[in-house]
């Protein structure tokens, strides 16, 4: 059965999207770069960098908010994990706080795609807001490769933050995942294809 937007629902623009959900990691990326410029010298940019990103991270949820009056739940997910994370990261005056929330986010995501497969729900599509419309094996085998997906990039995050200084972790974090997630998204579109519910299938 089709799972169709309710009617009249809003959506974004696809380049206010974009600036909503990149806008605070670029910030981020310039705290930690120019940090000490206001005070946050070495090691300390990276939290004039969480300060930014958990600023800025509320402000593009709430922007979303009250352009479309719901928030999607994969960056809503993240959000909230910024704000814990990052929150406990300037308390706490502990950088490693920050530097494993994209691991506890990916495997997040990762674990609860790979529940949905297991009760039979296809949450992948809810967190794709039905911009897709796959058959039943589509759904399954895109989800089980997202889940997957989500696993190695929490790999990744712990190999590069464990073995490489901060700088070179932010700049995996803003620079390699998100191209590492459009060329996995991208590479998904065969599979798209083979298995989209044409227009009057049941």
């Amino acid at each position: 059965m089709r799972t169709m937007d309710e009617p009249g629902r809003s959506r974004l623009p696809p380049l206010l999207k974009l600036a909503l959900e990149l806008g605070p990691l670029v910030l981020f990326f310039l705290g930690n770069a120019y940090g000490d410029r206001f005070g946050f010298a070495g090691d300390r940019r990276i939290f004039a960098a969480t300060g930014l990103f958990l600023a800025a991270t509320v402000v593009s949820l709430a922007v979303h908010f009250l352009l479309v009056r719901r928030l999607p739940i994969m960056p809503l997910v993240s959000g909230a994990v910024v704000v814990v994370f990052g929150g406990l990261t300037l308390v706490l005056q502990d950088e490693h706080f920050i530097k494993i929330k994209p691991t506890v986010v990916n495997t997040l995501f990762g674990v609860v795609l790979l529940g949905g497969l297991w009760w039979r729900k296809p949450i992948l599509q809810v967190v794709l807001d039905s911009v897709l419309d796959l058959t039943e094996e589509g759904w399954r085998q895109l989800t089980l490769r997202w889940a997957l997906f989500f696993f190695v990039l929490a790999a990744l995050n712990e190999i590069v933050w464990r073995t490489q200084t901060t700088d070179t972790w932010v700049q995996f974090k803003v620079f390699g995942i998100m191209p590492l997630t459009v060329a996995f998204a991208l590479a998904q579109t065969p599979l798209i294809l083979r298995h989209e519910r044409k227009r009057g299938d049941a």
